[in-house]
């Protein structure tokens, strides 16, 4: 198994991205573009990264310093049991409340307000359980 986050992993989590019309074609078409960094909580830093375009992943890959528009941290356990099972709002909200899920960056309130954005982000996590 490739390694939660690496160059590699994240390379496969923008083809499935991509690949999935529910992520990919409802954030095209609010245009959303954004640079979202993954991780880990205590790191100092995001793992990987991915730069968004229009709905669709137009780079990938290991972090590298990139401005980060949304960086999201937990630690592993969470990571997988979320790519498992879909999260949905009510898990979402759990998760952030009880600090399972931290938001370094990014406006956490404003994205869960938007359903045109809320439930396109809640996909992306079972679309990770595809990498």
């Amino acid at each position: 198994m490739t390694e939660l986050f690496s160059d590699e992993w994240m390379k496969k989590f923008q083809q499935e991205w991509n690949n999935e019309p529910e992520l990919s074609g409802a954030l095209e078409k609010i245009n959303f573009s954004s640079v979202i960094g993954y991780g880990f909580k205590g790191a100092d830093k995001a793992s990987g990264f991915i730069k968004v375009e229009n709905g669709k992943v137009t780079e990938a890959g290991g972090y590298n310093g990139e401005a980060l528009n949304w960086d999201m941290r937990a630690d592993s356990d969470n990571w997988q049991k979320w790519f498992q099972k879909e999260l949905g709002m009510t898990g979402l909200g759990m998760a952030v409340t009880t600090g399972k899920l931290k938001f370094s960056e990014g406006d956490f309130k404003a994205m869960v307000k938007d359903p045109r954005m809320a439930t396109p982000f809640i996909k992306s996590f079972s679309v990770m359980g595809k990498v």
